[in-house]
């Protein structure tokens, strides 16, 4: 433990792993594995670089490939041709990645590398939700079916590293779509989510290359150790669970370092799998560590919490505010950052429906008492649709707990008050996961906590939240009442489309 930070600290880091420890895998590394990526150029050209120098595996979980993310193709290929040992396996989500269809797709983008290095060393799976089947998949229209779940996980896996993010792969991820990035330098983490990445995969459909219109087909392997979802949901449930819930628990961690090693870091990988087990380990995650924050040693600490989509649970909510915090700081899109903002359709009345969920968030503030704690801010660069204009995708908590009181000494610097003020944070919760109805119900679903007592590393972190913050300001109540805020009728039914979408697509 480095002389600079306080016991208390410590102990109270020391207690909110030992809770993990209980419900997920923990992984130990050394602070200087992890990097920080902060913009999305930056993750597209880590992402190239990574596939081009891969030597045996390269593993992609993501929702789905943009259908003319040709360069990236050209990357893979590349690689492929260039490494005869390389393998490369592709999860995507089944009604995602064919929605044009037969129009070109992600599908039909992936096909020809099957085609091309065999099944032997390319592998393109897509999840299907078994909560779609039957006469409700033959009538719900294509953008709209996706509301009944989706494989959601991001996983970017290569060699013995891996990317952590909430971005999908095409081209707005990779230009003007700002979210979260770490890469992660570890063997057995990498191992470990390329198991779990693989125990999906044997749960989904094969892609295999066609000359038919659509330039592809959707088989379902008989080595699969369930039957298709759309043979028998059930069936295929309950097999789907015997065969991934082993992969959830705690039994999983790795060797604990020598009692001599000094370990300042530790990853808990967390998973929402409901749609395919009766449990998984992202609630009860969460859960035990907000409750955590709401009484002493760990009471008021100060929080972060971001979500593109602003739609989290009512339990969530409650358990965020329960914190009571010193500082609490929720940050989300405007409408103007919003990816679904000038959408043609239903889908554009969402921001509308976003904006009602802010307003409705402060009020509750407000009635909690805490508007002097807690603030709400919102995120814009541009507007999206224009030239410059991004739009805004990150999600996840940063946490900083209470500081030990400060001994009798001369006045503090300015740079030690402002740090009592704006603390790095000691924890951070980092993927996919949108915290919404749908995060723990209808989607897949991968994170991972992030706890230190690293003083570099915790400054990094807190860079990383002051950088997201750069483009955000904080509203009010009052905000909501001008008339170009407020919303209308339509309302309801953007209401209903959240609460049916989730704001995952």
């Amino acid at each position: 433990m480095p002389a600079s930070a306080p016991q208390s600290q410590a102990s109270m880091l020391a207690t909110i792993t030992s809770d993990l420890d209980k419900i997920a895998p923990r992984f130990e590394i050394q602070p200087d594995q992890i990097e920080i990526l902060k913009t999305p150029s930056e993750f597209y050209e880590t992402l190239k670089s990574k596939i081009l120098h891969a030597k045996s595996r390269i593993y992609l979980s993501t929702l789905y490939i943009g259908k003319t993310e040709h360069e990236l193709l050209t990357t893979l290929r590349t690689a492929l041709r260039r490494t005869p040992t390389l393998h490369l396996s592709i999860l995507t989500d089944a009604l995602r990645g064919t929605r044009e269809t037969p129009d070109p797709s992600c599908a039909s983008l992936l096909a020809p590398l099957i085609a091309e290095f065999g099944p032997e060393r390319v592998e393109i799976r897509m999840f299907h939700t078994p909560n779609l089947t039957g006469l409700r998949k033959r009538f719900i229209p294509k953008r709209i079916n996706e509301g009944w779940g989706l494989q959601h996980m991001k996983l970017y896996g290569f060699d013995d590293e891996i990317i952590m993010s909430g971005a999908n792969l095409s081209e707005d991820y990779f230009s003007n779509r700002q979210d979260r990035y770490h890469l992660f330098r570890s063997k057995e983490l990498a191992d470990y989510f390329a198991e779990v990445h693989h125990g999906v995969c044997a749960l989904s459909f094969a892609v295999q290359p066609s000359s038919d219109e659509a330039g592809y087909t959707l088989s379902w392997p008989a080595t699969n150790p369930a039957p298709s979802p759309l043979v028998s949901a059930s069936k295929f449930k309950a097999a789907a669970s015997t065969h991934l819930s082993r992969l959830l628990t705690p039994s999983n961690s790795p060797p604990r370092a020598p009692a001599s090693t000094t370990t300042t870091t530790t990853i808990h990988p967390i998973f929402s799998l409901v749609p395919l087990l009766p449990t998984s380990t992202e609630l009860p995650a969460l859960t035990t560590l907000l409750t955590r924050l709401s009484s002493p040693p760990f009471h008021p600490s100060t929080w972060t919490f971001t979500a593109g989509y602003f739609n989290m649970t009512p339990a969530f909510r409650r358990l965020l505010l329960a914190t009571r915090p010193a500082s609490g700081t929720i940050l989300t899109a405007h409408p103007h950052a919003n990816g679904f903002f000038g959408s043609p359709g239903v889908s554009g009345m969402l921001p509308a429906a976003y904006t009602h969920l802010s307003k409705q968030f402060l009020r509750t503030v407000r009635r909690a008492g805490l508007e002097d704690a807690v603030q709400l801010r919102e995120w814009k660069k541009g507007r999206m649709g224009e030239e410059g204009g991004w739009t805004y995708h990150a999600k996840g908590l940063w946490v900083a707990f209470p500081t030990a009181p400060a001994a009798s000494e001369p006045a503090a610097s300015a740079a030690a008050a402002a740090a009592a003020q704006d603390p790095d944070p000691s924890l951070t919760v980092l993927g996919s996961s949108n915290y919404t109805k749908r995060s723990y119900s209808l989607d897949l679903e991968a994170n991972v906590i992030i706890s230190t007592s690293d003083a570099g590393l915790r400054q990094r972190l807190g860079a990383e939240v002051r950088w997201l913050g750069e483009h955000a300001r904080a509203v009010d109540e009052a905000e909501f009442e001008k008339p170009e805020r407020r919303v209308g009728l339509s309302v309801r039914v953007s209401m209903w489309l959240v609460r049916v979408l989730g704001g995952a697509l």
